[in-house]
């Protein structure tokens, strides 16, 4: 969070050493540890009560199922565009049922014959 090392927590405890001495050192540590405590819970209380007044979480569930939502319009736009060429395709060119003519079997046994 503040990103001090090791080097500027032994400077700090140096200095604490010889500003309050040997004596009231340990007592100092402890009050500090509890007012940090006391300020760190203080600080996690009045975080979960904001969010719960504004409803973060409720904020959060609807962004979440908005961006699927917009995710799902994307791919079904994606599919539409990807039906439509092949549906112009097959308006386009319709294959018949009927029977094949002899033009057709004509053209059909000359790719069958073998080319010099």
């Amino acid at each position: 969070m503040f990103d001090i090392g090791f080097t500027e927590l032994l400077l700090i405890g140096v200095v604490a050493l010889v500003v309050l001495g040997p004596e009231r050192l340990p007592g100092a540590v402890r009050t500090a540890g509890l007012w940090i405590g006391r300020i760190k819970r203080s600080f996690s209380a009045i975080k979960a009560e904001v969010e719960r007044e504004i409803g973060a979480d409720e904020i959060r569930r609807q962004l979440h199922n908005e961006q699927i939502l917009d995710l799902e319009r994307e791919m079904k736009a994606m599919k539409q565009t990807l039906d439509a060429p092949l549906s112009s395709i097959t308006e386009s060119s319709p294959v018949s049922d009927a029977a094949p003519t002899a033009e057709t079997d004509n053209n059909a046994s000359q790719d069958r014959s073998p080319q010099p």
